[in-house]
């Protein structure tokens, strides 16, 4: 089955789940809402720490905003890796064997959407956020370095939880991973160059070298979405490894 044929298969049955699911349909907004936040909130929230509590949150702003670049893939990564759950399930991906649309056409498919989503999303955001100093190739290389955290969390949930019940807890684990790496923010040096072992450190860093204007964006970018690619890879061998028990 051809690319073009599964989107229009598939498409409107994940529409049609996600809004049956009251967890799933709001959680697809979060991306857009906390960036209407970020552009209405900010100031004010700026305003009144200085006001009563003596508190200047503005050096922080870079960081803080960051936080937009992996909140988008990891909504989506979320999303998707639920539907993978309930499709294991169900017997759905086993089911696929017999069907003219192989298994390795629906994983490129249900860990290809999210990528494109999130960059889309990114575009929009960003700018709605409030962040218009970056021109528009420079969102867009923010978009694809974080796009891959989407089906990397997807098949991270896919992989090692068992039902939708563990596949919750998995994320409210995981997202130790999607904080940890704006510790670096205040590390100077080779040091912390040291986070980059978690693969959701690459698209922060990439958007607080082109807030700063330094160069290197290219292959800090290039090596991220690699090392993403890597674990992506890693992953779905697990979770086929599951499948065929």
């Amino acid at each position: 089955m051809k690319g073009t044929a599964v989107f229009k298969a598939l498409g409107p049955i994940d529409v049609r789940n996600v809004g049956r699911d009251e967890m799933l349909r709001w959680m697809v907004f979060i991306p857009l809402l906390l960036a209407l936040l970020a552009r209405f909130g900010w100031p004010w929230l700026v305003t009144e720490l200085q006001a009563h509590a003596q508190f200047d949150l503005s050096p922080y702003v870079v960081m803080l905003m960051s936080y937009l670049v992996i909140g988008a893939p990891a909504v989506f990564g979320v999303v998707i890796g639920f539907l993978l759950l309930d499709e294991r399930d169900e017997g759905s991906l086993i089911a696929l064997q017999v069907t003219p649309l192989s298994l390795n056409n629906y994983m490129a498919y249900r860990l290809g959407m999210p990528v494109l989503l999130t960059v889309l999303l990114l575009i929009i955001s960003l700018p709605l956020a409030g962040v218009t100093r970056f021109a528009f190739w420079e969102l867009l290389l923010l978009g694809f370095v974080a796009a891959p955290l989407a089906p990397l969390l997807a098949i991270f949930m896919a992989a090692f939880a068992n039902n939708k019940v563990q596949g919750f807890a998995l994320m409210k684990g995981a997202g130790i991973f999607f904080v940890v790496p704006f510790a670096a923010y205040f590390i100077g040096g080779n040091w912390q160059w040291l986070f980059g072992l978690l693969p959701t450190y690459w698209p922060p860093k990439l958007y607080w070298m082109i807030e700063a204007g330094e160069s290197g964006i290219w292959p800090v970018a290039l090596v991220g979405f690699v090392y993403q690619l890597l674990w992506i890879f890693a992953l779905n061998r697990r979770f086929n490894r599951i499948l065929h028990q």
